[in-house]
């Protein structure tokens, strides 16, 4: 079952992280993406831009609305996005406890419902 491991946590100010904190992260995060490659679950990764590079659409009384920022105002944002195949929840659930951003921000574990594959929506 494909499952996101969504990241969420406060993102830091201008400065906040000294380079030997972003460049230990960066190395955790690598860590844990190859074993999930290894594993033979990850379907894909990716770490999204800060919410100032953020641009949201909606459609309201029949015209888009382009606005940049993102569309709620939060204390944590969405900072990337784990997509893997496991056989269960509690596969999930284990990947999620692993994932690096578990130390100073939340891992959303959501099944997805349908996915576009090899030109094909399927359940």
């Amino acid at each position: 079952m494909r499952y996101a491991l969504l990241m969420h946590y406060r993102e830091p100010g201008e400065g906040e992280l000294s380079e030997e904190v972003i460049a230990d992260a960066m190395l955790a995060f690598d860590t844990y993406a190859k074993a999930l490659e290894r594993a033979g679950v990850l379907l894909s990764a990716d770490v999204l831009h800060p919410t100032e590079a953020t641009t949201t659409v909606t459609r309201r009384e029949g015209a888009p609305r382009v606005q940049d920022g993102p569309f709620a105002e939060t204390k944590e944002a969405l900072a990337g996005v784990f997509l893997v195949d496991v056989a269960d929840l509690d596969a999930a659930i284990g990947w999620a406890e692993r994932c690096p951003g578990a130390q100073w921000g939340a891992v959303e574990i959501r099944p997805v419902a349908t996915a576009f594959i090899d030109g094909a929506w399927r359940r």
